[in-house]
C-alpha cells in the first residue's frame, strides 16, 4: 500500500479512521477508549504543517490509515497510528511505521518512540513485533515523561501503559 503525506482536505478523514479503529476497544472492555474523540482538525493540521503526517492509501488514493509523529527527546515520537478496520491485518500499520523509520533515519533521528497499552494485543505486543522495545523508567526522557503525565491526566492509566523505542 502506498504511503504519502496527508492533504489538508483529508484531515476530517483521519478522524473518521481513528473513530472506526477505536471501536475494537469496546470489544475488550475499554469502551472509554472507543468513545474517546480524535484530535481536532486544527491539531492534526499542526502535524501536517510540521511534515510529520502520512496516510496509507488504497488504489484510488483514498486514505485507509494514518500516522502522525512529533519530535520528542531527540527522537520521532509516534503520536497516533490508526488503521481502518477494513484494512486490518494487511501490514498497513507496519508500513506506516517503516515509512516513519525511513524518514527519521534520513533526518539523522536515532529512534522512534511511542506510548501504548501494555496488554492490548494490537498495541504493545504488535509494536514489539515491529521492532519496538519497552523502556524502563531510567530510559524515559523529560519529553516522554510529560507525554505520560498528560496521558495519565486524560485517564489512560486506568489500564497498564508502556513506553517503547525502536532504534534506527
Amino acid at each position: 500500500m502506498r504511503t504519502r503525506p496527508v492533504n489538508v482536505d483529508e484531515l476530517p478523514l483521519l478522524q473518521d479512521i481513528e473513530r472506526a479503529a477505536g471501536r475494537c476497544f469496546r470489544d475488550i472492555g475499554m469502551p472509554e477508549i472507543a468513545e474517546d474523540e480524535p484530535l481536532p482538525v486544527g491539531e492534526l493540521a499542526r502535524y501536517l504543517r510540521n511534515g510529520t503526517a502520512w496516510v496509507a492509501v488504497d488504489p484510488g488514493d483514498a486514505p485507509v490509515a494514518y500516522l502522525i509523529a512529533e519530535h520528542v527527546d531527540g527522537n520521532l515520537h509516534v503520536e497516533q497510528v490508526s488503521v481502518h478496520p477494513d484494512q486490518a491485518r494487511r501490514a498497513v500499520g507496519r508500513g506506516l511505521l517503516d515509512h516513519l523509520a525511513g524518514h527519521a533515519a534520513a533526518c539523522g533521528v536515532p529512534a522512534l518512540t511511542l506510548t501504548t497499552f501494555a496488554d492490548v494485543p494490537w498495541n504493545a505486543p504488535y509494536y514489539a513485533r515491529c521492532g519496538f522495545d519497552p523502556l524502563d523508567d531510567s530510559e524515559i526522557g523529560p519529553g516522554l515523561r510529560e507525554i505520560r503525565r498528560q496521558e495519565a491526566a486524560h485517564g489512560l492509566d486506568r489500564w497498564p501503559r508502556v513506553c517503547m523505542r525502536r532504534d534506527l
